[in-house]
């Protein structure tokens, strides 16, 4: 009897034995599963803007940006010193990051004069989120001439400029001209005088007013948006 009392207590002892070593690291293996969180946050990237589905998250999260490209030229997308290949429209890519740390940190594309255009943006990091607008499209400049003598209207559109309701580049008289700039396209443009006068990048609808002093000569003007000249939107003005 004596023996089968204490096979039996070593038969309960090993039983807690064996719990012990299962239950308490499940109970630790939980514990450091719920200590991680990793998301996925998509990214709409077109021109000139970046729309994240969630623009912020907790201090040690990992993310993974799901950025797809619904523009119509390549883009890409860049955090914490990581970047997405460049991304052909229609296209996505991905990319994971760890955040360690608080904070506020910058997204941009890096193609050139991309994130001038407006493609950046910040991601908070354990801290409140950034909250950003946008205004107007519309402005006005004068430029040193104030007495306009000629008034050319321009429409900006993929990929061309019109003049006074021409496709073909106007002769003007020098003097102090005046010019009223109106994007009727689908993409941000903008009217530049090489070396003169830079008008400001304008949203689809947007419009402003210059006028600029021009001497007889010929003036190269250009769209400054990247890959726009490459497309078209450039010429000469002649000034007799």
């Amino acid at each position: 009897m004596r023996r089968l009392a204490i096979w039996g207590a070593l038969a309960v002892l090993a039983g807690l034995g064996i719990v012990a070593g299962i239950v308490l690291p499940t109970s630790n293996a939980s514990t450091s599963r719920a200590g991680a969180s990793r998301v996925t946050i998509n990214v709409v990237a077109r021109e000139w803007s970046f729309k994240l589905s969630r623009a912020s998250v907790p201090a040690g999260t990992t993310v993974i940006f799901k950025v797809t490209n619904k523009g119509k030229i390549a883009h890409d997308f860049k955090i914490n010193g990581k970047k997405t290949p460049l991304i052909q429209p229609g296209k996505t890519k991905s990319i994971t990051v760890v955040f360690k740390k608080k904070g506020r940190l910058s997204f941009l594309c890096t193609v050139s004069g991309h994130a001038r255009l407006g493609m950046k943006g910040t991601f908070s990091v354990g801290v409140k989120p950034v909250t950003t607008t946008t205004t107007t499209t519309t402005t006005t400049t004068t430029s040193s001439c104030t007495s306009p003598t000629t008034t050319v209207n321009v429409q900006m559109r993929e990929y061309a400029f019109i003049f006074n309701g021409s496709a073909n580049p106007p002769t003007v008289p020098a003097g102090c001209i005046q010019f009223v700039i109106t994007n009727v396209g689908a993409e941000v443009h903008n009217f530049d005088i090489n070396g003169k006068h830079s008008g400001a990048l304008l949203a689809p609808g947007g419009n402003e007013t210059w006028a600029v002093q021009l001497q007889a000569g010929q003036y190269l003007y250009t769209c400054d948006v990247p890959f726009h000249v490459d497309r078209g939107m450039t010429g000469n003005l002649t000034v007799t």
